[in-house]
């Protein structure tokens, strides 16, 4: 210890290189190893102020929105930190596959921890759940959702510059008595868990001996409550276990089984192309699968479900087995208190705008089915946009005027490009032809609002779907990654109200197409470009871009071998 005291008063006025020349020239044949903490080097210095410098990004939440904004998102600009009670991301559009084990649970899980390794940096996971944003001073408040007795406290507080909010979104009960308490729901893994096991509880009691056929049959009875792609999937699922599967083990009930499919509206899959509702209608027809449209469900018991039939305003009553309930979503408490802080507390679900950013909050971002894209109305600005295009101040617009701002209004207010296909219109400056279709060569203010009147009925929100969560992470992230060069370069449209350009393009929703599994190997698929496609090789490819958009190679050997195992093994009925 002398002699490194020694050294390191001598070499005190030494610069760090000149320091490890001396001791290796003094050093000889022999190796003398010596080093000195230089937390004033300019060098360290640098590299403190650089970290420091990091703008603090906390995300909510590990599904689809979440995740594909942290694969994306490069983190060497960010100190980034992740809060969600589950430590993984699920798969969600093979939950149906799970609750009757055509695909084990962990075949379509991926451990978050796995997906957020970077090599330009690290992002912090924390397994807890967030109580409460507090807008104002920039903070969010979490509590861990681990159940043990181990020490230390259980809440703890981060402080934000950049908040992403991608909590999802919870079941919708409608208030609807007893569904809490009665229903199965089929949102989160456990939940398909819960399913595969109260299916063959329900089997298992219905042949237990000293039971009357009435009661096999209402053990037997599986009602779901919810003509959607969830219901219809758990649907065409169940009847392909029962009748490839379970009848086989089950042989003495095999003509018990019912399975009743309650839709309000009057066909299911409503939201999809009218031919894919009506083939899976007739599908479902064929199979035995009972489809009762127009009908709403008044309460759930533990042994009936009441339903009102909107055709006859007749009550029935339907004795049943198993409920599960797959009517939609709302918004989770955490965020409606949010909502109730900005403002927003009279609205549904939490509003965003083209940018995904919360409304009447600043630097916090909204993505996936926690929020929605508030459109902004072309009227609002109409007589904005007509003064922009008018540059000679005449009162009047003429074609030529309109053209040079005809980009940046199909950017900003999508609305028209779809006002456009929805009147069989060629051009933008069609719109302004009068009443009779003939061009007008100018056209003063009222007469452009009467044009561009119609404009806004297009306006549609976008569909709670993983395909939308998906796409609106990997827009966020590609925002947050030319933040700095956009300060500079804008890339987005003209500000009609104000002066310059946004900083980026508003997010734009791609339709890639959507699927329907109805059962028996047939699949309906509604494909970009008004096709539709149903049938065998319709689930082939079903097959083929699921397998595809599994986020890891882990997940997508996995699946596809629990597809091949079912199809040379069966499914496994095995209660665990």
């Amino acid at each position: 210890m002398t002699i490194l005291s020694y050294l390191n008063r001598a070499f005190n006025g030494f610069s760090s290189s000149s320091k490890i020349l001396v001791v290796f020239s003094l050093s000889g044949g022999g190796l003398l190893a010596y080093s000195e903490s230089q937390s004033n080097s300019p060098s360290n210095n640098v590299e403190h102020e650089r970290l420091s410098n990091k703008k603090k990004v906390v995300v909510l939440g590990t599904g689809w929105a979440s995740t594909s904004f942290l694969k994306d998102l490069d983190i060497s600009r960010y100190d980034v930190q992740v809060v969600s009670p589950r430590n993984y991301f699920a798969f969600t559009p093979l939950l149906p596959s799970v609750t009757c084990g055509t695909v084990e649970a962990r075949s379509i899980v991926e451990p978050i921890r796995n997906i957020i390794k970077k090599k330009d940096g690290e992002i912090q996971f924390w397994e807890a759940e967030c109580t409460k944003i507090d807008a104002a001073n920039k903070k969010v408040f979490c509590r861990s959702v681990i159940e043990s007795s181990l020490v230390g406290k259980k809440e703890f507080a981060l402080d934000y510059d950049y908040l992403v909010v991608a909590t999802g979104a919870e079941v919708n009960t409608f208030n609807t008595p007893g569904v809490m308490e009665y229903c199965h729901f089929l949102k989160e893994v456990e939940d398909a868990q819960k399913i595969r096991r109260s299916v063959l509880d329900c089997f298992e009691k219905a042949i237990l001996p000293d039971l009357t056929d009435e009661e096999r049959r209402i053990s037997l009875h599986f009602v779901i409550v919810g003509g959607g792609p969830t219901g219809v999937e758990f649907a065409a699922e169940l009847h392909d276990f029962v009748h490839e599967d379970i009848v086989k083990l089950y042989p003495m009930v095999k003509d018990l089984v019912k399975i009743t499919l309650i839709q309000s509206g009057d066909h299911i899959l409503n939201t999809y192309d009218s031919r894919i509702s009506s083939f899976a209608e007739q599908k479902f027809a064929r199979d035995g699968i009972h489809v009762n449209t127009g009908c709403r469900v008044l309460g759930v018991s533990n042994k009936e479900v009441n339903v009102k039939v909107k055709s006859t305003g007749e009550n029935v009553s339907m004795p049943h087995g198993m409920v599960v309930w797959s009517t939609g979503v709302s918004t989770r408490p955490v965020v409606k208190d949010f909502m109730d802080q900005i403002g927003q507390g009279k609205r549904k679900v939490l509003a965003t705008d083209e940018w995904l950013r919360v409304k009447g909050c600043e630097n916090v971002y909204a993505v996936g089915d926690c929020a929605t894209i508030d459109q902004r109305k072309i009227m609002e600005d109409i007589g904005a946009i007509f003064n922009a295009a008018d540059k000679d101040k005449s009162g009047t617009l003429t074609v030529e005027e309109f053209q040079e701002i005809i980009d940046d209004i199909l950017i900003r207010y999508p609305q028209v490009g779809l006002h456009l296909q929805s009147k069989h219109l060629l051009s933008v400056t069609d719109l302004l032809n009068d009443p009779e279709g003939n061009a007008r060569k100018e056209i003063d203010i009222e007469g452009f609002k009467s044009a561009l009147s119609q404009v806004d009925s297009q306006m549609k929100s976008l569909p709670a779907t993983a395909q939308v969560a998906a796409q609106q992470g990997t827009y966020l992230s590609s925002c947050f990654n030319k933040r700095e060069l956009a300060n500079f370069i804008p890339e987005g449209p003209r500000r009609f109200k104000g002066t310059g350009r946004h900083d980026f393009l508003p997010f734009r929703y791609k339709h890639l197409g959507s699927f329907a599994p109805l059962g028996g190997e047939q699949a309906a698929a509604e494909l970009p470009g008004d096709w539709v496609s149903v049938g065998r090789s319709t689930q082939w490819l079903w097959y083929s871009i699921y397998a595809s958009k599994q986020v890891s190679w882990r997940t997508r050997v996995l699946v596809v071998s629990d597809w091949t195992r079912r199809f040379i093994f069966g499914r496994d009925s095995s209660r665990i």
